[in-house]
């Protein structure tokens, strides 16, 4: 079909050469009608040619290293969820997609880098929670938006485990709870920073017990368990990527997991349900994003090779020892995930009397 299209557009423009010496009629005298086909045709044959070479810039995607920029300290909890993902879908797209750390100002530096980059596929972002969910609601100004960013999976979800300083004098969560009652702003919990997942789940730990702590923000989970283990800071609410090393060399004590199951790295260590506080659901999840405008056959070629990187049992495997599970999902369900937390946190802000800044 091709071929015959091809052919009477070459005939009709042999034709039209020859038309002013066959009639004697300059151009401008050509009927309207044959101008048009003219137009039509030559926009036919223009196409022709480009949308195959555009179709296949998107079928060698990528084509050189691909920047992932990670809000998270290196050793935090992101920081491990982005290697290991990255690692092997630099193997499986035969590329090198390479971490770039950029933490602090509760993960808005590496996320105003990561929106204000050219929308081609090359830089892409590791968002969290906290950048997505809370930051929006406690940042009256942002350098981005939500509608910055299309997300293109959500990969990893990472229940909070409360941990407290072998020094408190609580081995479970009605002794802590009772021992922060009669002893109000003496416990101190770590966060990834202000906004971040882990200051609104010690916020909402606090609403639901009557509890008074001092939140003191770090650049990420590293620094803040790091200050856990000196004994700077009484406890934290963090995931098992940072935690469960610690907990297991009985450097930290596990008070609950807020999950609905128990963690399989951590069979003694109960859920919030079970150990007398239900509704406590707390956690982060690490998902990547990428800049608004960025093609969506790219999103759609990222979105299946990290879901098939995140289904490989040696991955699978490995984030489970880190006391998460995968998640893998569609860009759609991914941005409705992100919406409907956004409503349930907001009404933890609104309660804790957090004011945007």
């Amino acid at each position: 079909m091709h071929l015959f299209i091809k052919q009477v557009c070459m005939d009709y423009i042999l034709w039209s050469v020859r038309l002013p010496n066959l009639t004697q009629r300059k151009i401008g005298q050509v009927p309207n009608w044959l101008r048009i086909l003219l137009w039509s045709i030559s926009a036919f044959l223009l196409l022709n040619s480009v949308l195959p070479a555009y179709a296949q810039s998107y079928q060698n995607y990528p084509e050189r290293p691909v920047r992932v920029l990670n809000p998270s300290s290196p050793g935090g909890g992101g920081d491990v969820i982005a290697r290991i993902v990255m690692q092997e879908l630099s193997k499986k797209m035969n590329q090198n997609f390479i971490v770039d750390n950029r933490p602090g100002a509760a993960n808005i530096i590496a996320t105003e880098i990561a929106a204000k980059a050219t929308p081609d596929g090359y830089t892409l972002l590791l968002g969290t929670t906290g950048t997505f969910v809370t930051n929006p609601l406690l940042y009256a100004k942002l350098p981005y938006s939500n509608q910055s960013f299309v997300p293109i999976v959500n990969a990893v979800n990472a229940p909070f485990i409360l941990c407290v300083h072998p020094n408190v004098p609580a081995t479970n969560l009605t002794e802590l709870i009772a021992y922060a009652k009669a002893n109000p702003d003496k416990l101190s919990f770590a966060s990834f920073g202000k906004g971040s997942s882990n200051h609104l789940a010690g916020e909402l730990f606090q609403i639901l017990t009557g509890t008074k702590f001092i939140h003191v923000p770090y650049k990420g989970g590293a620094p803040g368990m790091a200050a856990l283990l000196a004994g700077d800071i009484t406890m934290t609410f963090d995931s098992g990527l940072t935690s469960i090393a610690n907990i297991q060399a009985k450097k930290i004590r596990p008070i609950a997991v807020a999950a609905q199951t128990r963690l399989s790295e951590l069979p003694d260590v109960p859920t919030f349900t079970e150990a007398g506080l239900a509704n406590f659901h707390a956690g982060s999840w690490y998902g990547f994003m990428a800049p608004a405008g960025t093609p969506i056959e790219i999103v759609q070629k990222l979105n299946v090779q990290i879901n098939q990187v995140l289904r490989t049992p040696e991955i699978t495997a490995r984030i489970n020892q880190l006391g998460s599970s995968i998640v893998g999902n569609t860009s759609a369900e991914f941005t409705r995930q992100i919406a409907l937390e956004s409503e349930v946190w907001s009404s933890v802000v609104k309660k804790a009397g957090i004011a945007p800044e």
